[in-house]
């Protein structure tokens, strides 16, 4: 029998899970928070001389929260990344070559190399309502000056339209995927269906919500989720 996945959000398929039938669905949807929500926050974006981003959500967030509030970014404000990546996206809104920016090689440890160069600065992380606490402990535990300026949500989207039940697996790569799901399907049974996720945070959040965990990654044998799935779907 063919298996029906479903991916809560799009990842790259491989030649090998070509015979599979994907539904792809974002769970989830991103909403910025409004300039006036924002401000009793007390986080003031110009107080800092340097911004953290981990995300293209972020980078977005932050300079449309700077064009609400009518701020003026100084030239000197430094810009740390994540990776190559996302500091290349900084170019939809900076002129690149012009301004100060340092990035990591994708994890939080390479960017942490980068920051403690400029442990004097102080910084401010762009985030969502939820985030990964591994980069503020890490940033707390070296006692550099930081702020989170919750500038969006993830929230459930609507996914009420699908047909849940026909579905071998589900795949999930946010906590919020989780809560979507029983927010579109409160009654929603596991049953026979497997319920597979990537990363810590929504492994937690599936095993809170009494589903059982059928597939994880990333593993010492499996680092992505196609490659965790092609594991289990072979033993069937």
């Amino acid at each position: 029998m063919t298996n029906r996945i479903l991916q809560s959000i799009n990842i790259k398929k491989t030649q090998s899970l070509e015979d599979k039938e994907y539904t792809y669905r974002k769970f989830i949807k991103i909403e910025g928070v409004d300039a006036i929500e924002f401000r009793k926050d007390k986080v003031r974006l110009l107080d800092y001389t340097a911004v953290i981003f981990t995300s293209r959500n972020a980078i977005d967030h932050y300079f449309r929260m700077a064009e609400d509030m009518r701020l003026r970014i100084p030239i000197t404000m430094k810009y740390f990344c994540s990776s190559e990546a996302i500091a290349l996206y900084l170019q939809k809104y900076i002129t690149y070559r012009k301004r100060k920016v340092f990035y990591g090689k994708g994890s939080m440890q390479s960017l942490m190399d980068v920051i403690m160069k400029h442990k004097t600065d102080s910084f401010v992380i762009p985030c969502s309502n939820i985030y990964k606490k591994d980069l503020p402990n890490m940033l707390e535990e070296k006692g550099i000056k930081f702020s989170n300026a919750i500038l969006f949500k993830t929230l459930p989207e609507d996914i009420s339209d699908l047909d849940i039940d026909t579905y071998q697996m589900i795949v999930f790569f946010s906590p919020v995927g989780v809560e979507s799901l029983f927010a579109n399907f409160p009654a929603y049974k596991q049953e026979e269906t497997l319920i597979s996720c990537f990363g810590p945070m929504t492994a937690q959040a599936i095993e809170d919500s009494g589903l059982r965990l059928d597939v994880k990654a990333p593993t010492t044998t499996a680092p992505s989720m196609t490659m965790a799935i092609e594991e289990v779907l072979k033993k069937k």
